[in-house]
């Protein structure tokens, strides 16, 4: 009698238990808000860090994650030294943006890993959608991933409250903010 393939395996070719940590020159944290109500200013945080523990079955792995607030760049100075003050980020208080998951589901072929992020002191539930882009060899012997992964914020509920009125009606800012991760990751070696 053939055995019938696992249908609970959601593993792609390819995949690997173990630790992976962040490649940092292939990888970005970025973030997008409405601004003006007519258009979106992109960002990134330039220093950042994560470690993923692959599990033998995916669904049980973790994630752990940390951006370096006064890293941000939206490629305008002024901005971004607003952004570090206590009307957004408050960064000399609250030096880092964190997450840590709390699990891993699998929806019609998505996965979505749940967890917890901490903006400017304040620990909420989010659930980044994650996009395995696959697994390959680079040209030194590194075995890596990639994968994008997103999800949206409401800014308020962490705290980061400040708007302006325009004078056409509106606020300057946007109450959603988009987080994406495009991430490449590297498998320890054991």
């Amino acid at each position: 009698m053939k055995e019938k393939p696992n249908e609970h395996d959601h593993r792609d070719p390819g995949y690997k238990a173990g630790t992976w940590t962040i490649d940092p020159s292939h990888s970005e944290v970025g973030f997008s808000i409405r601004h003006l109500m007519i258009s979106k200013v992109k960002g990134v945080f330039e220093n950042f860090d994560a470690t993923f523990v692959t599990a033998e079955n995916p669904l049980e792995s973790t994630v752990s994650a940390k951006a370096e607030v006064a890293s941000v760049n939206t490629k305008d100075k002024n901005r971004d030294a607003h952004l570090r003050t206590g009307d957004f980020f408050l960064a000399d208080e609250f030096p880092h943006i964190e997450f840590v998951s709390t699990g891993v589901r699998s929806e019609g072929g998505d996965f979505l890993v749940d967890g917890e992020l901490t903006i400017k002191g304040v620990t909420r539930p989010v659930t980044f959608d994650f996009d395995f882009g696959g697994f390959g060899q680079d040209p030194y012997g590194n075995y890596k991933a990639g994968a994008t992964a997103k999800t949206k914020i409401n800014r308020e509920e962490f705290g980061l409250t400040y708007n302006a009125a325009l004078e056409t009606g509106g606020m300057l800012l946007g109450d959603e903010v988009t987080i994406t991760l495009e991430l490449q990751a590297v498998l320890a070696q054991s």
